[in-house]
C-alpha cells in the first residue's frame, strides 16, 4: 500500500476514535463512575476506632477501584489516543515538509550511492495535498540541475530520483555522450575515472566529468563502451512525437507542464530518454541532503547538488 495513504487511513482511524471518545464514550464513563460512587459513598463511613489516616487511605483505595473498574478506557481507545498525535506529527512532516527516501539503484552515481538515505524538501515546488498529490499553493518551479524525486510516469506507485535537465519549452539534445540544452552545449570538464560495483556483482570503471547545469557543478559518469542511446529500450510514451531518435543520440522538446530528467550515471540510468517526460503532477520534491549511509558515515550530512 502507498505509505501516505496508509498513514492517512491510520490518522483517520485513530483520530476518529479519539473524537468518538471525547464526545460520547468519555461522558458515558464519567456518568457510570458518578453512579457507582453514589452507591459506594454511604458505605465509606468512618469505622469505630479507625484513625483519620486509615479512613482516608481506605476511602482512596475504594474510589480508585471504582474508577479502575468502571471508568477505565477500553484498550483500543487508549492506544488510539496515544498514537494519534504521533501519527499526526509524522503525517504532517512527511506530507508537507520533509520526507526520507533510500537510494535503491546506481543511476545517480557518483552524486548518490546505493544505500544513501536522503531527505527531500516537500514544499519547495509547491504545497501539495497528500495521496492525490494535487498542488494547492505555488511556490517555486523546478530548475535545471536540481535533483528531483517524482512518481514514475509508467507506475506512479514508484518513486524515482533523477536530475532535471530540461524544463517546459527546452530543447534537450544528447549526441555522442554530449548534452546540450536549447542549442548550447552543457560545459563538461574531465575529472578522472570512477569505479563502482554494479548490481553487487561486477566492477565498472567509467569516465568522470564535472558538468555545469544550473547554479552548481555536479559529477556525471560516462562509459565509452556503452552506446549513447539504446534504441530498443525506448518506450512509446505521451508526447513522443516531440523527440527524434538516431543511432548517435536524440533530441526532445519538453512540452508544457512537463520536465526532462536524466541520471548522473548516464549509461546506467532508465530515465526520460527511454520512458518520456515527467508531468508536473508527478513531482514529489527536491532532494537536498544525505542524512545516513550505513556503509559510509562520511556521507552523512552531505548536501546534494
Amino acid at each position: 500500500m502507498n505509505f501516505a495513504l496508509g498513514m492517512l487511513l491510520l490518522l483517520v482511524l485513530t483520530g476518529g476514535i479519539w473524537l468518538l471518545d471525547r464526545l460520547i464514550l468519555a461522558p458515558r464513563r464519567e456518568a457510570r463512575v458518578r453512579s457507582a460512587l453514589a452507591e459506594v459513598e454511604p458505605k465509606l463511613a468512618l469505622k469505630p476506632g479507625e484513625s483519620s489516616a486509615d479512613y482516608q487511605a481506605r476511602r482512596d483505595s475504594v474510589l480508585a477501584d471504582v474508577h479502575q473498574s468502571v471508568g477505565r478506557e477500553p484498550w483500543w481507545v487508549e492506544y488510539s489516543k496515544s498514537f494519534f498525535p504521533v501519527i499526526l506529527l509524522v503525517f504532517v512532516l512527511r506530507s508537507f515538509l520533509v520526507e526520507p527516501f533510500k537510494i535503491p539503484s546506481g543511476s545517480m552515481i557518483p552524486t548518490l550511492l546505493v544505500g544513501d538515505f536522503i531527505l527531500v524538501n516537500k514544499y519547495t515546488y509547491g504545497i501539495r495535498l497528500p495521496v492525490i498529490n494535487a498542488k494547492v499553493l505555488e511556490i517555486n518551479q523546478p530548475k535545471r540541475g536540481e535533483v528531483m524525486v517524482f512518481r514514475y510516469p509508467d507506475n506512479p506507485s514508484l518513486d524515482y530520483i533523477k536530475r532535471v535537465i530540461g524544463v517546459p519549452g527546452d530543447v534537450v539534445a544528447y549526441r555522442d555522450k554530449r548534452l546540450s540544452v536549447n542549442g548550447q552545449p552543457v560545459p563538461l570538464t574531465p575529472a578522472g575515472t570512477f569505479e563502482y560495483l554494479e548490481g553487487g556483482l561486477n566492477y565498472v570503471q567509467a569516465e568522470r566529468f564535472s558538468e555545469r547545469l544550473g547554479e552548481a557543478d555536479h559529477s556525471v559518469l560516462v562509459n565509452p563502451k556503452v552506446p549513447t542511446i539504446q534504441l530498443a529500450g525506448v518506450h512509446q510514451f505521451p508526447n513522443r512525437e516531440n523527440c527524434a531518435y538516431r543511432e548517435d543520440g536524440f533530441e526532445c522538446k519538453v512540452p508544457s507542464g512537463h520536465y526532462f530528467l536524466m541520471g548522473d550515471n548516464r549509461d546506467s540510468s532508465s530515465d526520460s530518454r527511454y520512458w518520456g517526460f515527467v508531468p508536473e503532477r508527478n513531482i514529489v520534491g527536491k532532494a537536498f541532503m544525505i542524512w545516513w549511509n550505513f556503509g559510509d558515515f562520511s556521507r552523512v550530512g552531505t548536501r546534494i547538488h
